[in-house]
């Protein structure tokens, strides 16, 4: 019985040491064909090209002038003799106000100020009449033929008819300002263009009340601007506004026009950001809520097609470069390094007592993946300005290799150096 049961274990222990080699074979199969399995990539060589790198911002047209008409006056419209649209010239008439209380105003004014160079004609009469009393009695006076008493009281009055001439004159001035005010105020009861320029917003109409002052600005009748000469207001980041300057050349893309491109100069940069000027509860509520922005203005060269208002796209130049070394941006990726920093054994040796010990220094490396025969061969290099499509190569390369572009799961994580490649077939970029 002890040899049945000696030959059934010998079976079992076979056959599990079989099971166990097939097991280990077909997993070291798999990760070995795993491993030899190349990655599709896409290549392309490495050329020269010119570079021009651009800052991509957003924002709206506006009329580089206009002029927003708010009335001086109070008063019912009477006249409004302008569509919106219409293109007006400087001095054409606008709006007329209603001008009855300031006719009314201007006449009594007048009258007021007729008024007071009548007493001035009066009070210069009383005060030559007293002047020539006082002659007379000083004579008197001086030969003792009237008392003091008598003398005093004709100097007085002389004193009292040149003050009171004094005073009219005074009477004039002010009736004379008043009159002049009135005359204002009657004229401002017209309103005539300052610029001109196109009607690009209509607010009011015939017959309705509007409010003026000259401390503030009224109720706001119109907007006339002058649309041959344009501008773009676009909103651009604190990391990129440092590299725009005065003067640089801008490409200009319009909703409204998809077929066509446009062209400006930048004018003017915020010095300030949109959050700056705004309150302080306001501004901190926007800078939670957005990014720092900065606006910059941007004169559009051409005087016809836009509107205020319109959508824009802005793509301005910042910097640029001819006749070097590029390659597609897809291709440069960054892999983590890590280099052992040279002052950390000094570091422990000077303070033991910290108890910290300084790790390893981590760096990222730009990279490509260089193509050898059948595998990928990652190379380290040193990268300039970049547009659209393509990335400045300062170092690292030479003109001809071939570099992989694609895909972009295997060139920022697949590829390893020496992973084997397999090159797709794929149209060559002009």
């Amino acid at each position: 019985m002890a040899r049945p049961k000696k030959r059934r274990r010998r079976r079992w222990f076979v056959l599990l040491l079989l099971l166990a080699l097939l097991g280990g074979g077909g997993y070291f199969w798999k990760k070995r064909n795993a491993q030899e399995k190349p990655t599709n990539v896409e290549v392309e060589e490495v050329t020269r090209r010119d570079i021009t790198e651009s800052v991509v911002a957003t924002g709206f047209i506006h009329p580089v002038t206009k002029v927003v008409i708010n009335p001086e006056v109070a008063g019912e419209i009477v006249s409004l003799p302008v569509k919106e649209g219409q293109v007006v010239k400087e001095g054409d008439v606008l709006v007329k106000i209603k001008e009855d209380d300031y006719l009314a105003s201007r006449d009594l004014s007048e009258a007021s100020y007729q008024g007071s160079l009548a007493q001035l004609k009066l009070s210069q009469a009383n005060r030559d009449k007293a002047i020539a009393d006082f002659k007379r009695t000083e004579a008197l006076f001086k030969d003792k033929l009237i008392s003091e008493a008598d003398y005093l009281s004709v100097k007085t009055a002389a004193d009292v008819a040149q003050a009171s001439y004094e005073a009219s004159g005074h009477g004039v001035s002010q009736a004379k300002a008043s009159l002049e005010r009135a005359v204002e105020q009657l004229s401002k009861t017209i309103i005539l263009a300052p610029i001109d320029g196109t009607v690009v917003q209509l607010r009011s109409e015939k017959g309705e009340r509007v409010v003026g002052t000259s401390l503030m600005s009224g109720t706001e009748i119109m907007k006339i601007a002058q649309l041959d000469h344009m501008e773009a207001r676009v909103d651009v980041g604190e990391v990129d506004v440092v590299s725009i300057q005065v003067g640089q050349k801008v490409r200009l893309e319009a909703d409204a026009f998809r077929d066509e491109e446009f062209t400006g100069k930048v004018s003017e940069i915020a010095n300030a950001s949109n959050t700056a000027a705004m309150s302080n509860a306001a501004a901190s509520m926007a800078s939670s809520q957005q990014a720092t922005k900065f606006q910059v203005k941007i004169r559009v060269n051409e005087k016809t097609g836009f509107r205020p208002g319109m959508s824009i796209t802005a793509f301005i130049e910042t910097r640029s470069t001819t006749d070097v070394l590029a390659v597609p941006r897809q291709s440069v990726t960054t892999r983590s390094k890590q280099e052992k920093d040279d002052s950390e054994d000094e570091e422990e040796i000077a303070a033991p007592e910290a108890g910290k010990k300084k790790g390893p220094k981590k760096k990222v490396d730009a990279i490509v993946f260089l193509v050898d025969g059948n595998k990928a061969k990652r190379q380290s290099v040193e990268s300039g300005i970049s547009d659209d499509d393509y990335i400045e190569i300062k170092s690292g390369l030479e003109e001809g290799q071939t570099v992989v572009t694609g895909s972009h799961s295997a060139i920022h994580r697949d590829l390893e150096d020496d992973s084997l490649i397999e090159v797709k077939e794929t149209e060559k970029k002009p």
